[in-house]
């Protein structure tokens, strides 16, 4: 059946406010040489003998990779404690099956010419459609969904949003390492995904469900997409859902760390909404000017400096960050959600210091996947 965007209204208008849901992707590796290997179907056939499980996962473009989806959570904390029982299980069944989980943006070596991609008609047009770009995209990555009410509402909220994604790709960044190489990066996921896929990236202003449906349908005409999912910005209103979808993040390698980063993205969109329902005025700074910012975050993560859209001055980027967080304390008062507890230091962080200090790119990573398993499958249940 052909996608149009009708009904988008309808979705929207029964949206409930700040419902949230997560997912993240995992690399599904071999415990002894950490190799990716394709047994995504594998874990998804005998997740079926599992309620809770065959809800919760799902496939992304390659057989090594597995998502794992918190559902509809009522709020932040409800959606973290459908996630952390999900992960467990999910941790549970991979060990079962002789594999392991791993979490960061990229895979530090693995060859994406010998990747197999997953047999849906979806992935198909992709691949079909995209060719090499799709092919290369062997990327793992944090999506947060936060509930809005209202199509026009949610359009504009990804209009106040746009200039706060370099800071969450800052604080999320955890892929220095790709094609067996130290990219010299702090997110080359952010540059071999977001880079090279169309339709990506920082959107543009739309002010308006009209404007956006507009181009939407104008995509969908001219045979540009076949689907509105292959509209991959970095902050979209999600048709389905109807939810604000937050798109830019690396994956992240400790729960406690994914958990925090969820907390930061929730609270930015639900104080977007506030600013917007209160009529504070919306800067539009210039897509450039983003666009410099972005690249700041990809290349520097949180040791660089970033512009001041305000005062058009460089300021740390942990500066950026703090202001985010700063920014948001209103509707965390609101919702009654607690400061994030972002690390002083990323895994993009750790990982860089480890190598500059004579660790081998295998020994980086596998610390990566011990701290991973350590964190995802043994973590407890949320209070």
């Amino acid at each position: 059946m052909t996608f149009t965007s009708d009904g988008v209204e309808e979705t929207f208008a029964a949206s409930k406010d700040f419902t949230v849901g997560l997912e993240e992707e995992f690399a599904i590796v071999d415990p002894a040489t950490l190799d990716l290997v394709p047994k995504y179907e594998e874990l998804w056939t005998a997740a079926q003998d599992d309620d809770v499980l065959k809800a919760s996962i799902a496939g992304e473009l390659i057989s090594s990779e597995i998502e794992i989806r918190s559902g509809r959570g009522e709020d932040l904390h409800d959606a973290v404690v459908r996630q952390r029982e999900a992960r467990t299980r999910l941790f549970a069944l991979a060990a079962r099956h002789g594999v392991q989980l791993a979490s960061t943006g990229t895979h530090p070596w693995a060859d994406y010419r010998e990747q197999p991609n997953i047999d849906t008609e979806h992935y198909r047009l992709v691949v079909e459609g995209l060719q090499y770009v799709a092919r290369r995209n062997n990327t793992f990555s944090l999506h947060v969904h936060v509930g809005i009410q209202g199509i026009n509402r949610a359009v504009r909220v990804c209009d106040r949003l746009r200039s706060v994604l370099p800071q969450l790709l800052a604080v999320s960044a955890s892929s220095p390492f790709l094609d067996a190489r130290n990219s010299g990066l702090h997110s080359a996921r952010t540059q071999s995904f977001t880079r090279m896929f169309p339709r990506c990236g920082i959107p543009d202003v739309y002010g308006s469900w009209d404007e956006y449906r507009r181009y939407i349908d104008l995509l969908l005409a001219t045979n540009s997409i076949v689907e509105y999912t292959q509209v991959w910005w970095s902050v979209r209103p999600h048709f389905a859902f109807g939810t604000v979808e937050v798109r830019i993040c690396d994956a992240q390698t400790t729960a406690a760390e994914s958990d925090a980063l969820a907390a930061l993205i929730v609270a930015c969109v639900a104080q977007a909404a506030r600013d917007e329902d209160e009529g504070r005025p919306m800067p539009m700074p210039p897509g450039r000017l983003l666009e410099e910012n972005l690249w700041r975050a990809i290349r520097y993560g949180q040791d660089g400096r970033m512009i001041d859209l305000s005062t058009l001055r460089e300021q740390p980027t942990t500066a950026a960050i703090e202001q985010l967080v700063n920014w948001t304390a209103p509707v965390r008062v609101e919702l009654g959600m607690d400061d994030p507890q972002l690390p002083v230091l990323n895994s993009a962080q750790r990982q860089r210091a480890a190598f500059e200090a004579g660790d081998s790119m295998q020994a980086v990573y596998s610390q990566t996947v011990q701290e991973t398993q350590q964190t995802y499958a043994q973590e407890a249940p949320a209070a």
